[in-house]
């Protein structure tokens, strides 16, 4: 009978080759807003009322002409689409403990020789040796600008600017930085195993990789009996609330 036992603590090898890596270029989309700034003033009227009635009292709820618009401000959300894939190929260390009959004073596996001894009520071999595995991981995500999941329904299609760098430049829109998107992927798939000791081969591409600018239009309301302020975000799309 053969047990695996626990393996010695791992020291990785600087044989270590390096990491293969495959990257495409990144594509940037800057989506056009469709819906005029004065429109936006329309269809918050019936909107502003909710903000501050949500935590309010019935009786203490405000009157609409209470509440007034303060500022309008459009900006730029950006979102991640990305996909890519992880592969490792690596040795790891590992010890096994073989059950031989009583009366055996050597196992011999060439060119060593291994004396038993006494485990309990058995006799038994303790070998060391290495283990070869392949992990594999890939994903597609979309992403908001912290990295974290976000659903397709936030990106609305549009019209796209045709040249997208002089509209980031035009419209002081705040860029990703260059290598946040791949960061972001590289954090969830490219994981070292923990007990390996050495890497046979380690592969990481980025097969797909945009980053759409999503037009929002910011609006600021204040409750005039109170001083309180509201922020509400619209998208400019489809001027729909964005939650």
């Amino acid at each position: 009978m053969t047990e695996k036992v626990s393996a010695e603590p791992v020291v990785i090898s600087v044989e270590t080759p390096p990491t293969k890596e495959k990257i495409v270029k990144r594509k940037t989309i800057v989506y056009k807003a469709r819906v005029d700034p004065d429109l936006i003033e329309v269809a918050c009227e019936k909107l502003k009322k909710q903000l501050f009635a949500k935590f309010a009292f019935y009786w203490f709820q405000p009157k609409i002409e209470e509440i007034q618009f303060v500022s309008l401000e459009k900006y730029y959300e950006p979102y991640i689409v990305i996909s890519g894939r992880y592969f490792i190929n690596y040795i790891r260390k590992s010890s096994y403990t073989i059950e031989v009959s009583e009366g055996v004073k050597e196992v011999i596996l060439r060119p060593n020789k291994h004396v038993p001894e006494n485990s309990k009520s058995k006799r038994i071999v303790k070998l060391q040796g290495e283990e070869r595995l392949v992990n594999k991981a890939k994903a597609f995500l979309i992403l908001d600008r912290n990295g974290q999941g976000s659903a397709a329904d936030n990106i609305h299609l549009a019209s796209a600017e045709k040249k997208p760098e002089k509209a980031i430049k035009e419209f002081g829109i705040e860029e990703l930085a260059q290598n946040a998107d791949i960061n972001f992927i590289r954090e969830r798939i490219a994981k070292r195993p923990k007990d390996m000791c050495k890497i046979v081969e380690e592969v990481f591409e980025i097969t797909e990789r945009t980053v759409i600018y999503c037009p929002r239009y910011k609006l600021l309301f204040r409750w005039m009996k109170t001083g309180e302020e509201k922020i509400l975000v619209l998208d400019a799309v489809t001027a729909e609330r964005v939650k």
